[in-house]
């Protein structure tokens, strides 16, 4: 173990061996590739070639560089080949009877200081390394997929693994450009542990019919800037992997957030495993590809707008971010907008934030003085409900705060005119609670916008059992109009994001509790593994501890499951008032402006 780790043994050559292989080889290591399969050798070369092909063109590489890197990079299908190896990293199907087999085999083979590396992401090491002869040797090593983009691996030792081979792998991967993060041995380690369960959720709330798989997916990367939505990438991961994480996970946990979605049994048992089955949660060109094609659930194109109200005219109520950020929004639009507040004076201070905004726009260069100067006009300040007596759409954005918004549309019941659709930009409240404050509930629906509004495209479109399908139709064209992507979604708590974000925070700060990472691991895993464009702890800052906790009482009080109960450490946070970035300090200390 106190070798340099030069020549390194990769067996299973699919998709993440292939890749883990081209990762080694450009580095500068000597490779070679094992798979029983002389198909998946060929495929393994080959892929290789046309990705150092496309780093050429790319000027990335040079063509006498190319040549080194495929020179390095040889094939077997017998593991005796591993013989000479510093290091074998095993990247064999998640099955412990086939990764005990090739431990057991590579200890009559590897010479005594060799590492022995499992890439596996759902089962124990521990359990590995105790059936290896050499226990002491034997670490996890888990790349993410594509492994030649994906910065982050998760070093796991075991209570048997030597320090000597963490701090060797360890090495190895800050040389390949990677940055390592040194895990515990559980089901799933950090970035897998908290990604499947949420993968795990969304599963179950396309199998319910809550919404369909295109609006999960929208939601996701819309409400959240992922890089993919859950389902796609389950079928990218491949559902039958994702099963057997979970199925590990849930050993251990017993959390039902883990307990695999039947449909995932079923899709699995019916061989619809994901791209490389050509066919999963969605349907694909071929095995392989990642081009999803229509088939019997594609939404169709025709306008969902039909038979909807005519709306020239809309009422924001409320004077906060929110409120001046969607009056903002249909200004731009075009629409006329009435902004009342609580006083003339919060209405007017409402404007001026919008103006500041615009303004901001205008030095950016993203739209003329003239158009701000259009934009502005579109909007009247008030300072009485009393002001949207004829608009055509009146949308509240006060207090998340069940009383305070069943008040203001009993008053919107008086004052609106019939025919008038009256809406509620609530995160987590019922709509229906709303709806049932005036005497025309088929009148009522969710429009839920995401902060910052100007910015973030997604809008959830809420409707109750008791709303009708033209209002539900006019929410859909105005959504349009204003140039956001709408999806569909029923009344209850946490619609389709949160339903799905909050359980994921929360079960990162069960991890810290359990003393099982730290924040900055948690955050970089998730950034690096997950390609999230913030960590949890980082997110959770920005929202702010006291909403992130109402949020999950609502997702307990209405699902009552054992796991989505807040995590202690969130309300003791919160009772002592460290709520994040907006009072200095939340999970991190911040400087205070």
């Amino acid at each position: 173990m106190d070798t340099p780790l030069s020549t390194i043994a990769v067996v299973g050559l699919g998709t993440m061996g292939t890749g883990i292989a081209e990762v080694l080889a450009r580095a500068g290591r000597e490779v070679i590739g094992i798979d029983v399969s002389e198909t998946a050798a060929r495929h393994a070369v080959t892929a290789l070639e046309a990705s150092t092909a496309r780093a050429v063109q790319r000027e990335r590489l040079t063509e006498e560089e190319r040549r080194n890197v495929l020179a390095r990079f040889r094939t077997f299908s017998d593991l005796q080949a591993a013989a000479e190896a510093d290091l074998v990293i095993e990247v064999v199907p998640e099955s412990y009877e086939l990764k005990q087999q090739v431990f057991r085999e590579l200890d009559g083979i590897v010479r005594p200081g060799a590492i022995l590396a499992t890439g596996t992401n759902a089962l124990s090491v521990t359990r590995l390394a105790a059936d290896s002869a050499h226990p002491e040797r034997v670490i996890g090593l888990h790349f993410f997929n594509p492994a030649p983009a994906m910065k982050l691996v998760e070093v796991v030792s075991s209570v048997l693994t030597a320090p000597q081979a963490v701090e060797a792998v360890t090495a190895l991967a800050r040389d390949l450009g990677k940055e390592p993060v040194a895990v515990g041995d559980r089901p799933g380690f950090v970035a897998d542990g908290l990604l499947f369960g949420y993968l795990n959720q969304a599963a179950a709330m396309y199998e319910a019919k809550y919404a369909s798989r295109e609006d999960i997916d929208a939601a996701m990367k819309l409400g959240c800037g992922l890089p993919m939505g859950p389902l796609a990438l389950l079928d990218l991961i491949g559902i039958d992997t994702a099963r057997t994480v979970l199925e590990a996970m849930y050993a251990e946990s017993h959390d039902r957030l883990h307990a695999p979605a039947p449909i995932l049994k079923q899709l699995s048992e019916a061989g619809l495993t994901g791209r490389k089955a050509g066919r999963g949660f969605y349907t694909y060109e071929a095995p392989d590809s990642g081009t999803a094609v229509r088939d019997a659930l594609t939404p169709l194109e025709a306008a969902q707008s039909a038979g909807g109200r005519p709306v020239s005219s809309v009422g924001v109520a409320g004077s906060g971010t929110m409120a001046s950020g969607i009056a903002e929004v249909f200004a731009k639009a075009g629409y006329d907008v009435v902004l009342a507040a609580r006083g003339q004076e919060k209405a007017e201070a409402a404007k001026s934030r919008i103006a500041k905004s615009l303004s901001r726009s205008v030095d950016k260069g993203r739209m003329t003085a003239e158009a701000r100067d259009e934009t502005l006009a579109r909007i009247t300040p008030a300072g009485s409900l009393d002001a949207f007596a004829e608009v055509d759409l009146a949308l509240e954005a006060v207090a998340e705060d069940l009383e305070v918004k069943q008040q203001l549309f009993a008053t919107l019941d008086k004052v609106c005119k019939p025919g008038a659709v009256l809406a509620t930009t609530t995160s987590s409240l019922p709509v229906v609670a709303c709806a049932r404050a005036t005497s025309r509930p088929q009148d009522v629906i969710g429009m839920h916008f995401f902060n910052p509004a100007p910015a973030m495209k997604l809008v959830e479109v809420v409707r109750t059992v008791l709303t009708s399908d033209d209002v539900h139709a006019t929410v859909r064209g105005v959504t349009a109009n204003i140039r956001k992507h709408a999806v569909d979604c029923g009344d209850r708590a946490g619609f389709i994001v949160n339903a799905l974000l909050f359980p994921y925070l929360n079960n990162a700060i069960k991890m810290v509790e359990e003393h099982y990472a730290t924040l900055d691991d948690i955050d970089a895993a998730m950034k690096l593994g997950g390609g999230y464009p913030m960590g949890p702890f980082e997110l959770l800052d920005v929202v702010g501890l006291d909403v992130s906790l109402a949020i999950e009482k609502v997702l307990h009080r209405e699902f009552r499951d054992p796991g989505l109960a807040p995590a202690p450490l969130l309300e003791h946070l919160v009772a002592a008032g460290c709520l994040g970035r907006k009072t200095g300090r939340g999970f991190r200390e911040y400087a205070r402006r």
